[in-house]
């Protein structure tokens, strides 16, 4: 073979070398920014399948990959200034949620972006199709819009006497308003009167509780990284105005929340942990299709429903994937 030949054959190799191997001939370990958009207790139990899941794929911390943490405590303002951070660092993945991406994708449009979980990422514009989703970001989709209408169903079940509903959103996050309106949707084709609130900063939790003390009898809880960052003192301030919690985040139930129903999150991270592994690999990030939840999860709190009085009805304990009591 001709030098000529052997350089062009050298140069279109390195193209294609995984970003693992690229890492390494650097000298360096490839890196992973771990984006969480709400706090480390928030997400513990999600950033520890992710890990798993790596350690299973031949991911090693400190020995074959680097993972840089970060927590943006459910404020926009930081998940920006963690973006620069990655992209100062030159990270070789990101693995964030839904809510971060917009925020990422304005920081770099180079960076492969991987999300565990988002309400809709076709109708927030964070992929182009679901199959081929383009640019620079892919992962899983959390179906909380498309959940809405089976978790006020199975709210039903468990209050009967169910008439009036409240339901809390955050203002800062941009999938609260479809969200929201599925909810509405739901309550009314139920017969329910609904009152709708929203928030942006925790510091305005205690007194939108209070307002639906009297005048709701549940409160619906957005899948939020605000609001699962403050999800103790949003169940403690409901179970003081007498209101059952339902959402679709285990984690709201295990606060002391009523009820849960929605993907499981741990899973959803295991699987997110998949993507990153095939994208250090070599694969592109544009052709990982979007993939769904494939295991949903009906949590129950029994010691909260013991502490509002209620019975809750034996169909639906059986049904119930976890009951913590």
């Amino acid at each position: 073979m001709r030098r000529r030949e052997f350089i062009t054959l050298l140069g279109g190799a390195a193209a294609v070398w995984p970003v693992a191997a690229r890492g390494q001939q650097r000298g360096k370990l490839p890196t992973i920014g771990f984006l969480g958009a709400a706090s480390a207790s928030a997400m513990k139990s999600w950033l520890d399948a992710f890990v798993a899941r790596l350690r299973e794929l031949g991911w090693i911390e400190g020995r074959t990959v680097a993972i840089e943490i970060r927590w943006a405590e459910g404020r926009h303002e930081r998940v920006a200034e963690i973006a620069a951070e990655f992209v100062q660092l030159k990270v070789d993945v990101i693995a964030t949620t839904g809510t971060a991406v917009p925020i990422l994708k304005q920081a770099t449009s180079v960076i492969p972006i991987v999300f565990a979980l988002s309400n809709d990422p076709l109708g927030s514009g964070i992929v182009a199709s679901l199959s081929r989703p383009g640019g620079n970001a892919t992962g899983l989709s959390q179906l909380a819009t498309d959940l809405a209408g089976k978790r006020l169903e199975l709210l039903r079940e468990m209050l009967p006497g169910l008439k009036r509903l409240a339901a809390l959103g955050n203002a800062g996050n941009p999938v609260t308003a479809p969200e929201m309106l599925e909810v509405q949707s739901a309550a009314r084709t139920l017969g329910y009167q609904i009152v709708t609130s929203e928030i942006r900063r925790a510091e305005e939790i205690p007194a939108v509780i209070e307002s639906f003390q009297n005048h709701a009898d549940a409160l619906y809880l957005q899948s939020d990284p605000l609001l699962n960052t403050n999800r103790f003192q949003i169940n403690t301030l409901a179970l003081k105005a007498g209101l059952p919690t339902f959402s679709g985040i285990r984690d709201y139930v295990e606060a002391g929340g009523l009820m849960s129903y929605g993907p499981n999150f741990p899973d959803l991270f295991r699987r997110a942990a998949e993507f990153v592994d095939k994208i250090l690999r070599g694969a592109k990030t544009a052709d990982l299709p979007v993939e769904q939840p494939t295991k949903f999860d009906l949590v129950i709190n029994l010691i909260t429903a013991k502490a509002l009085g209620l019975e809750i009805p034996p169909s639906l304990l059986a049904r119930a994937d976890e009951v913590i009591e």
